[in-house]
């Protein structure tokens, strides 16, 4: 009897649990893309370490700016192709190649000798090998930063699809703080080299390890849950709405229905069907405006300059002069975690656009805090306290609402397309902010000011305001709304 009544249950509301389940795994994806985008934040200074002590060659800072970015020019080929391969082969399959692209890099970055060369002898050769491996690992990052979202959005019920591709979010920030957690327990009792004023390392006895082997512990601790994803995901569903458009509308139906119940699962079956008339149609049958809302968001997601606290926030506090540089880091990431719990648990409640407007004015209000503060001593608390600020005003806003938007912007039958082409242009900007910050922060109008600190932290806060007028202005609100109400709107 109780299990009839069990069965009704799940006839009539489908079944929550299986739900969170496959968004589990599907999250899983996200938590790679933020260990890989970020393990290179303690690796970066044993890595450079490394290759300077090449003897065919000389490793220059603007080479160690390019290894250390590699990764992101992967991220912007795999966000770009991404909706070919979701479109043609499927969401589910394209996570399984992402998730080997993944693997494949882990392992490659930590052994890039692949027991062919020399191990351990740097050298020009051994550079280009490591950036293939590095880039390989960021076609995966770009794959998986458009795909993730896209799968849970078309699994996810429009009531609460909002608060679960916020996850995605909470998996990318989440995948950082483990790999800061990681990094700082792989360096140990161990420091990252220090160069003396002729350029040479200073403090060779105690760091001796770590410019040889703990940079390769780092990239490698990435293989476990890169082995892990590619399993799980084997064992979830495809997408519904990609069944759909491929003509499997009885299997489609069938994972519906688990979801969301029979009687809606039929509902909703209805509704795909009279908006997926064709597999796909011209991008521009929506009007330039549609392309035009989700790239922005794309590109402001980025220009407001995260990614470069983010990825060189160790130097930052070594800059600011503080004694531990990895432990404000993990506290960095500690409270970025949190602030994304903050934008999961409201995003259906308070709406996408008030989010970002409010989050925007944060993050406007910190880097002016860090461009008036930085540099004086007496000022330096004040000058973390605005880092985080900017950086938590981020987490419950641009970082994982853009991600919402992207996965629900578009209608069914351009998604594909239109979520590669935003997602393409979020990487080619993460590229640009992360390759220029090190030349901004540096730059100076005279000998020893902080020209280059103030003009780049007030620039981030311009461009914080400008993405607040952007979202008020044009961005439509998508809270409550189906993926085929999207049809309707750009119709319009």
């Amino acid at each position: 009897m109780k299990q009839t009544q069990q069965n009704v249950a799940w006839q009539e509301n489908g079944s929550r649990s299986y739900l969170i389940s496959i968004v589990m795994v599907a999250v899983l994806g996200g938590l790679l893309f933020g260990y890989d985008t970020a393990v290179i934040s303690g690796a970066e200074k044993g890595l450079q370490a490394f290759f300077k002590g090449a003897a065919d060659f000389q490793y220059s800072d603007f080479m160690h700016g390019f290894t250390s970015s590699s990764a992101l020019i992967g991220c912007i080929f795999g966000s770009a192709v991404s909706g070919f391969f979701a479109s043609r082969f499927g969401r589910k399959r394209s996570l399984i190649f992402a998730g080997i692209c993944f693997f494949l890099s882990a392992w490659g970055s930590m052994e890039p000798e692949s027991y062919i060369m020399p191990q351990g002898r740097a050298s020009l050769e051994l550079l280009y090998v490591f950036n293939a491996y590095r880039v390989l690992g960021g076609f995966g990052v770009g794959m998986a930063s458009a795909i993730c979202p896209m799968y849970i959005g078309e699994v996810a019920p429009s009531n609460i699809r909002g608060m679960l591709v916020s996850w995605n979010q909470f998996a990318i920030i989440f995948g950082q703080l483990v790999v800061y957690f990681v990094n700082f327990i792989i360096l140990g009792s161990h420091a990252n080299p220090i160069y003396d004023a002729v350029g040479k390392i200073a403090n060779w006895a105690d760091c001796q390890w770590t410019v040889e082997t703990g940079w390769r512990y780092m990239f490698g601790s990435e293989c476990v849950p890169a082995a892990l994803f590619t399993l799980l995901i084997c064992f979830v569903p495809e997408t519904p709405r990609y069944l759909v458009m491929i003509g499997q509308d009885k299997k489609a139906e069938g994972i519906l229905a688990r979801i969301n119940g029979s009687n809606k699962a039929k509902e909703i079956i209805r509704d795909i069907k009279e908006t997926i008339t064709v597999r796909t149609e011209p991008l521009m049958t929506y009007g330039f405006l549609c392309i035009f809302v989700g790239v922005m968001l794309s590109v402001f997601q980025q220009a407001v300059g995260i990614n470069a606290v983010l990825y060189y926030a160790p130097r930052i506090y070594e800059d600011m002069g503080m004694k531990d540089p990895m432990v404000q880091t993990v506290i960095m990431g500690i409270v970025n975690i949190s602030f994304t719990l903050v934008a999961v648990f409201t995003v259906e409640k308070l709406g996408r656009k008030p989010l970002l407007i409010w989050g925007s004015i944060g993050m406007a209000i910190g880097a002016l805090g860090v461009a008036l503060t930085f540099g004086n001593p007496s000022l330096g608390t004040v000058t973390m306290l605005s880092i985080m600020v900017y950086s938590a005003s981020f987490m419950f806003s641009w970082g994982p609402i853009a991600w919402v938007l992207i996965a629900e912007l578009f209608p069914n039958t351009i998604r594909g397309a239109a979520v590669a082409i935003a997602v393409a242009f979020q990487w080619i900007f993460n590229f640009i902010v992360s390759s220029t910050f090190v030349p901004l922060f540096n730059m100076h109008l005279t000998e020893g000011d902080d020209f280059g600190h103030w003009f780049t932290y007030v620039m981030y806060g311009v461009i914080c305001v400008l993405a607040a007028l952007f979202v008020w202005k044009l961005v439509p609100e998508t809270k409550g709304k189906t993926l085929e109400d999207m049809t309707k709107l750009w119709k319009k």
